[in-house]
């Protein structure tokens, strides 16, 4: 099952508005100790009762369900406490021994003007900043930044940052490419292949995942390199490889890989030294790609290049360069 992002939660949220249903969204506000689901995780919840999303990983999903289904029809915010301590505890307690709030906010305190801003921000890959007000029950979309997701209990206020959906392009339409894509995928991220070989990007190789038969600097040229995109080169061929780096090392990628032994990664950063990139730029090259984890088959492969593209993107330093 695909791991939806926030951003991609609220897209279906405006969606399912735009069909005519009534929704409720669930934030969680606030953890203490250990909680199965961060501050900010969101779940939607549709008058038929189909879901999206999670808050808690499984163990409260019922009750915050039924509690959503209540506040499409009396319009009024909730606001849910889990907990080991809780009397129903047995019935909806976080078996992990920690505690959440959870805020659940109807359509109808919403809007779905808000929905459509949301929509328009995420397709052009802008942050999005909402606020719930749970004293005066409203939620409105901000210009001005805040810097992460937080609740003021003071004011009641919960600011939510969606950043925008992390994007990994991924050259090469090779083996390990088949197997990448569809990990990544099922992580969440959005994932297109670039290759102009179309001997080897063909849709029956990568059901489901974006095929660009352009060159990389052709293909990279039409996107916003962010901090939320990560760019990798699987082909071994330097006339296709070295073109995307190129570029992947003058933009905000959080991740910039590429396949090889060290010898050949050797030879790369002497290529990019006599472009004019110094070392420290050609230190953001993680070379050879991925955790090493002995891997040897291609699927095995990907799932090294996978864990560090997620080490690195949660800032997890251990194991990796």
């Amino acid at each position: 099952m695909q791991d939806f992002s926030d951003g991609d939660l609220l897209l279906t949220a405006s969606a399912w508005a735009s069909q005519g249903h009534n929704l409720a969204i669930a934030v969680v506000i606030k953890t203490w100790r250990s909680s199965p689901r961060k501050i900010g995780s969101i779940m939607i919840i549709r008058d038929d009762g189909l879901v999206a999303g999670s808050v808690s990983g499984g163990c409260v999903e019922g009750a915050v369900i039924d509690s959503a289904l209540a506040t499409m029809q009396d319009g009024f915010v909730k606001r849910l406490e889990f907990g080991v301590a809780d009397a129903t505890a047995w019935e909806v307690g976080l078996s992990c021994g920690g505690e959440i709030s959870v805020g659940v906010v109807p359509l109808s305190l919403i809007g779905v003007d808000i929905l459509e801003i949301v929509q328009k921000k995420y397709a052009d890959r802008y942050p999005i900043y909402l606020s719930f007000d749970l004293k005066n029950m409203s939620v409105f979309e901000k210009d001005e930044a805040f810097s992460a997701t937080s609740l003021d209990t003071e004011q009641k206020i919960f600011n939510l940052l969606i950043s925008p959906r992390p994007r990994v392009f991924i050259i090469g339409a090779v083996h390990i490419s088949q197997y990448l894509a569809s990990m990544l995928t099922g992580c969440g991220y959005a994932v297109s292949v670039i290759d102009p070989r179309t001997t080897f990007a063909k849709e029956e190789r990568f059901q489901d995942i974006e095929l660009i038969t352009l060159w990389p600097d052709e293909a990279l040229d039409k996107v916003i390199i962010d901090a939320e995109t990560a760019i990798i080169t699987l082909t071994h061929d330097p006339k296709i490889d070295d073109n995307a780096l190129d570029i992947a090392l003058n933009s905000n990628a959080f991740y910039i890989a590429a396949l090889g032994s060290k010898k050949t990664h050797e030879s790369r950063c002497v290529r990019f030294l006599k472009k004019g990139f110094d070392q420290t730029t050609l230190n953001r090259i993680h070379g050879p790609a991925g955790i090493d984890i002995g891997a040897i088959t291609p699927a095995e492969i990907a799932a090294s290049i996978l864990s560090e593209i997620i080490a690195k993107r949660r800032k997890v330093v251990k194991n990796v360069a």
